[in-house]
This record gives structure tokens, sequence and C-alpha cells, in this order.
């Protein structure tokens, strides 16, 4: 110990900067740990966990606090009197709908039947008393069974007819008919399966090549590649009329995956009429002098919402300029995530496309982050479910209508999440936690998260097009990566026509099949191709069931909303005054 006083408050100088050192580092290995506490229970939950973010209401948390607002307790009369209307609207369907009584429901009729009689034995034909019995009638059952796909060669003999008087007079025969390869080996029902079998049942080509093989051919992986490559030569034009036509919608969807892509053994060199070429030499080159086997290329969706489209494309890397040239002649709404390359083409383009933000991504933020903030969170999340729910009643109506409801009540919810936002007890919450980065994503993209109140045909988030990436996710999981950028740029051609296909609910092998035969017949009608034209035009193509499976799982959540509105509203009339 110092003997002296200065050497007293000395020794107390370094030992409160000790302190305060110590301190800090505490709070930022708690921080830390916090953090990473966060992680491990998101992965953990997405391994073992229930995949849905359901948020169930506490009745012990703080409760919404609207004051007297004439105007929402009029939102409040409203919501629950649609609920109402709504469960008798579900019970109506339900009762419309003709139910299959136990196992007797019949197989379709314009299935082949194949009778085979199954006689009672002679000694069950006579009688040991009367003789001979008499047929009376049949007992029929029906089963149904499976033929495997037969393969078949199709020769087609072109008559050769010579002048009988002079040799050189030349030969009379029909024109060859058009062939995807040299010699016509192969026909487009050949071309269409294999795509069908690759990207909408993610099929890769060494399984294609057992099922082939099943039915009596044994094609190589090469064969297999070359028959899809010269079939998706014909369907590109195809395609980049889709884009074409998807640039008139007035909302755009966007969202991107990964994907890998093996660097060659040659770097490709630049095109100067390739605008993409540059952005592919650098990164394939960059990936070369690192010695990277593969480098993380991406796969993009846009989904029009007004124009019932679907388009991919393929880039080797996340930069905007994929999306900024797509989209370069767009005018209109952008909806994604509040990824920063999105507000780039927004400002890039002039004001020509604004930029909307998804609620869900906004959500699932500040749901991750509810165990950091379990006061605040909640908050949040019941405010936006009940954005949610003025979204359930308003799918229904018209864009005009549908806007209304918005501004009506939806907005209000929104003024009231921003004053909370704003609120000193926000302002309080540690600014490392994972609620603090919601709380300041949902400050950082207010703009563009309210852009939807503003136009009724907005969606609120951009789910629709997450769930065209499960079908990009579900195929690399079986074919893992692509092996070239034309690989890549295949893929994008045979997605974007067959996932609008499903998305119109048709067969997407009798689609391929059918645009493929009148492709190439020399077709440019690219607009009687389309998936949704080409609907109208072959409706035993679509896939009814479809259409009732989605309407019966939109009925099951309308409900369960509805008695949720129903019980948060009797549940308020029940409570004292004073702890509304």
């Amino acid at each position: 110990m110092p003997q002296d006083l200065a050497g007293c408050l000395r020794l107390i100088e370094e030992q409160a900067r000790v302190i305060a050192d110590l301190q800090g580092s505490r709070t930022q290995l708690q921080q830390a740990n916090q953090t990473l506490q966060l992680t491990l229970d998101k992965l953990l939950r997405q391994i073992y966990g229930r995949r849905g973010e359901r948020f169930l209401e506490d009745p012990t948390q703080r409760k919404l606090d609207f004051g007297d607002d004439p105007q929402t307790e009029d939102a409040l009369r409203d919501a629950v009197a649609e609920a109402q209307q709504v469960l008798e609207a579900v019970q109506t369907r339900r009762k419309a709908k003709p139910q299959p009584k136990g196992r007797s429901e019949k197989f379709p009729d314009h299935l082949p039947r194949v009778e085979k009689t199954i006689d009672a034995p002679a000694n069950q034909q006579t009688c040991p008393t009367h003789g001979a019995r008499t047929l009376i009638g049949y007992d029929t059952t029906e089963t149904l069974k499976l033929k495997r796909p037969e393969l078949f060669v199709e020769v087609l003999k072109y008559p050769k007819y010579a002048c009988p008087g002079k040799s050189d007079c030349g030969v009379g025969q029909a024109a060859r008919l058009p062939g995807l390869v040299a010699g016509n080996r192969f026909g487009t029902s050949i071309a269409a399966e294999i795509a069908n079998q690759k990207y909408a049942y993610h099929l890769p080509f060494y399984r294609e090549q057992d099922w082939y093989a099943a039915c009596g051919w044994a094609p190589t992986r090469s064969t297999l590649l070359n028959i899809l490559a010269a079939a998706e030569k014909l369907w590109r034009p195809l395609a980049a009329h889709y884009r074409q036509v998807l640039l008139g919608s007035r909302v755009i969807g966007c969202d991107e995956t990964p994907v890998t892509l093996i660097v060659p053994q040659v770097i490709p060199g630049i095109d100067p009429l390739d605008p993409r070429s540059k952005r592919i030499h650098e990164v394939l080159s960059a990936a070369r002098e690192k010695d990277q086997p593969s480098v993380q290329a991406r796969m993009w969706a846009y989904r029009g919402v007004d124009v019932p489209l679907n388009v991919f494309d393929f880039t080797v890397s996340r930069h905007r300029d994929g999306p900024d040239e797509v989209l370069a002649k767009y005018e209109g709404t952008l909806l994604g995530d509040c990824w920063s390359g999105f507000h780039q083409i927004a400002v890039r383009h002039d004001g020509r496309i604004a930029r909307a933000a998804c609620w869900a991504h906004a959500r699932r933020k500040v749901f991750d982050g509810r165990s950091s903030h379990p006061q605040l969170a909640p908050l949040f999340l019941a405010l936006i479910r009940q954005l949610y729910d003025v979204e359930d009643r308003g799918k229904s109506l018209s864009v005009e209508d549908r806007l209304a409801l918005r501004q009506r009540e939806s907005v209000p919810l929104l003024n009231r999440m921003r004053t909370i936002l704003d609120s000193d007890e926000c302002s309080r919450v540690l600014p490392k936690s994972v609620f603090a980065e919601a709380l300041g994503y949902l400050r950082n993209h207010w703009p563009a998260l309210l852009l939807y109140t503003t136009d009724g045909l907005i969606p609120i988030d951009n789910n629709d097009v997450e769930q065209l990436m499960k079908q990009v996710a579900t195929g690399r999981k079986n074919w893992l990566f692509k092996g070239s950028v034309e690989a890549g740029n295949r893929a994008a051609t045979l997605l974007t026509l067959i996932s609008s296909a499903v998305r119109h609910d048709l067969d997407a092998g009798a689609y391929l099949k059918d645009t493929l035969d009148q492709l190439l017949a020399g077709s440019t009608d690219y607009t009687s191709l389309r998936a949704d034209v080409w609907k109208q035009s072959h409706p035993e193509h679509v896939r009814a069931y479809r259409r009732e499976e989605r309407q019966e799982a939109s009925d099951r959540r309308t409900k369960r909303r509805a008695l949720r509105r129903l019980a948060q509203s009797e549940m308020n009339a029940t409570e004292p005054e004073g702890q509304q």
C-alpha cells in the first residue's frame, strides 16, 4: 500500500479503471453469450422443433391500449361482425361439398377397365340336390393397378418416287419432320419427361437413368443432358417472352437463394455482346486465383402479382447487376426483403421503381428476439398479427376495397406500433441485443413497410415468392450443384416454365410436351403458349384438386382467425373496466 495520499489516489484511480474495464468486458461477454444462446436456440428449433412461428398470446402480458378512439371501436365491431359472417360462409361451403362415405369413393370413369372373371369352382356350380346352378349375376369389385410407362420406337417411312423415264429427273419424297437432335432419334415426349422429372420432381440424371432402365432403355447421363440441352434451346425464346410480359405487372416480388457453381477448368472470356460476361469472368477468375473449387451463385425468382407468371434468373453472384438488368425497363413496385441491393436498384432507376418491404421478414426478426425482451416483443407480435387479420379479411375484396380496409384499420395499428417504437421504453433496449436489431430493422425500413397501405395490390409480405425458393431448395438437395453457367441458365429456363405451370395448377409434363411440339414446328405465337393462356385451351390438363386443397386450407386458416377474433372480443367484453 502507498504511504502517501497521492499514491493512494493513483491506486484508487487505477483500480477504478480496472473495474470499469472488467464491467465493460462482462457486459460484452453477456451480450455475446446471449447472442450465441439465441442462435443456438434458433438452430435447434430449425432442426428439431416446429418450423412455424406461431405466436400464442399470454393472458398476463400487457394489453394494447388504443384509448377511446371511435374509429378503432368501429373497426373492432366490424371485425367481429365479419368474423361471424366468415364462420357462416365456411360452414356453408363445407356443407355444400359432397363428403365421401367411408371407402366407397369411385375411381375416375375415364380410367380404362380391364375385366377379369373369377369363376366359382366346379363343385360350387352344381347343387348336390337339384343339379346345375343358374347364373344370376355378378358381385363386382374394382382394384386400382399400375402398369409401368411404356417406351416405344416410332418408325417413320418416307416413300421415294423416281421418274420411270429418266433417272436424273430426281426423286420425289416428303420433307423430313423436324427433330430435336440429329436424325430425330428422340421425340419431344422424351425431352419433356426428362425436364419434368429433373425440375418438377427434382430427380438428378442418375435417378432418371434408373427410371428409364426400368422401362427398358438405359441411357447415359450425357445422352439425357444432350436431349435436355437441345430442348431448352427451343424453350428459351418462350422463357424470354415470359420475362418481357412480367414487366407489365404493377407489382413484382423478388427473392433469391444460393446455388453451388463448380469453377470450370477454362474461365470464359469477356464477350462485348453479353453484358453479364464481365461479372462471370471476374467471379470465376477470382475463385480460380484463390484455388476455390466452387462459388456461391444465385437463382433469382420474380413473381408477378397482377401478371400471373413466374420468372427465374441465374447469376454467378449476389451482386445487384442481375436484377438490375432484368428490371432495367420496369416501372412499378418491387416487393422483397430489405437487402440493400433492392434499395440501390430503386435509387438507380430514378424513382421508377418503388420498394416495398416484407412484413414476414420484420415479424421473424421480432419473433427471434422475443426472449431478449419478453415485455415489448409480444406487443409488436400482437400488432403484426392484427395486421395479418386485416389482410385475411381483405383477401377476397377488390383492390380498391382492400385499400380502403387497410386505410381504415391497418394504418391506425401501424401508427400505434410507431408510437411504441419511438417510446422511451424501446430506446432503453440493450443496443447489442437481438430485439434491438429487430427494432432497428423496423425503424430503418419503415417507409418501405408502410407502402402496402397505399396500394391494395401490394401484398403485405413476400411469402408467395419465398415459396418459389422451395422449388430450387428441394432440387438443390438432389442435384447438389451446377456444373457450368450454361447449366444454371438452363435451370432458370425450365424453372420459369414449370413453376408458372404449377402456379396455374397445370400438368407440367403435358404443358412442356405441347409447347415443345409447337416450338419445334416453328410456332412463334408465344402468347398462346404462356401457361395462363394455354390453361384456357387445355382444361383437361388442369388439376382441379389443387384448387380444392388450397380452398380447404384457406378455410381452415380463416376459421381459426375468425374464432380467435371472436374469443378476443368476448374476453375484452367480460374484463373489468379498469383492466381493459
